[in-house]
């Protein structure tokens, strides 16, 4: 009986210790991707409102290298994030996010600076309350990832085509499912960075889990980046 209860107790201590790793986990893949995403939007906002750097960035082929930079550097990050130390995956993620402000400076151009402001509040309301489902839901939905990353391409597909076209019909229809498809990723990947560390705790690897971190506030930035963007798209008001 004595050795069942020290068994038990045991147990016990092994789950409190995962649940208290995970929360932790957790607060570092959001507070990560949060101060990316306090770079963007302040590398948004101060190249937004230059307008000699608008004129510099947003012409000729610089505005490709622009456009085309932050989709270059997730590519680069994935292939390398092996390779990096925590610390410096931890740097490269927040000099993408920079980039990326970079890359969408042009919102403060278009959109009312209110407009862009109560776009950045509903997503964030959104997004809370998704990402939170995906992480607290009994469902399993794993079998989404495939789905909505054949999604993803297909939106990015569709948005270089519609670069030359130039459609206020197809934008339109790309920005729905943008904002749908983002929507089901912010879920799924909650509960994936939530699942992976799970199934890696009991390794006790902290570098590994600490790039893990990393990784995840990635996939949940640009979850939140894109769901803003589409948004925008539908619900912003043009200056």
């Amino acid at each position: 009986m004595a050795e069942f209860d020290t068994i038990r107790s045991s147990a016990g201590t092994r789950t409190a210790a995962i649940d208290e790793g995970l929360r932790a986990h957790m607060n570092k893949v959001y507070g990560t991707m949060s101060v990316g995403m306090l770079i963007t939007f302040a590398a948004a906002w101060a190249i937004g409102n230059n307008a000699a750097m608008m004129e510099t960035l947003f012409t000729g082929m610089t505005r490709w290298v622009v456009m085309f930079a932050p989709l270059i550097l997730v590519f680069a990050f994935s292939a390398m994030i092996n390779k990096l130390s925590a610390a410096a995956a931890q740097l490269f993620f927040y000099f993408f996010a920079a980039v990326m402000g970079v890359s969408i400076s042009y919102i403060f151009v278009i959109f009312t600076d209110f407009s862009i402001a109560q776009v950045f509040l509903t997503t964030a309301i959104a997004f809370a309350g998704l990402s939170l489902w995906g992480y607290t839901t009994k469902k399993d939905i794993s079998g989404w990832g495939s789905f909505l990353i054949m999604g993803v391409i297909g939106l990015i597909v569709a948005s270089i085509i519609n670069i030359f076209l130039g459609s206020p019909a197809i934008m339109f229809a790309i920005s729905i499912l943008g904002v749908l498809i983002f929507a089901g990723l912010t879920a799924y990947d909650t509960q994936n960075i939530k699942n992976t560390y799970l199934a890696h705790a009991h390794h006790g690897d902290t570098e590994w889990l600490g790039k893990a971190a990393i990784m995840g506030a990635l996939n949940l930035y640009l979850d939140f980046i894109n769901m803003f963007m589409f948004l925008l798209q539908l619900l912003g008001n043009r200056e």
